[in-house]
């Protein structure tokens, strides 16, 4: 029974419009050379930065304030903003559902009926 109910509920988020929104704005994210080149850029450096902090080093001031910059231009990207937004607000219903489960849990322990449908 809690098989069948966690697939209703995972079908149900899948035709949210939180999450048809969110995996419109993923879509665009990754036709977008811009972005994709942006994000790149971003993960290059940082993989630096861990690189050298896994070496014992600390990152060069100039390998920090150019991932600081990626970074600044990553998050001005409206491509990028629009997935970061969507994710947002995918995660305040992904809350909302968590909760409603949580409290559903709380309300089953407390019962002395036992019920499966």
């Amino acid at each position: 029974m809690i098989d069948q109910k966690a697939s209703e509920l995972g079908r149900l988020l899948g035709q949210s419009e939180e999450y048809k929104v969110l995996l419109r704005a993923s879509e665009r994210m990754k036709e977008d050379a811009t972005c994709r080149q942006l994000l790149a850029e971003v993960e290059r450096i940082a993989q630096d930065i861990e690189r050298a902090a896994q070496e014992g080093r600390e990152p060069a001031k100039d390998q920090v304030e150019r991932y600081d910059r990626a970074l600044q231009s990553v998050q001005a990207n409206p491509v990028y903003q629009q997935v970061v937004a969507a994710q947002a607000n995918f995660e305040k219903l992904m809350a909302k559902v968590n909760a409603r489960i949580y409290e559903g849990m709380k309300q089953g322990a407390a019962s002395p009926i036992i019920t499966l449908g």
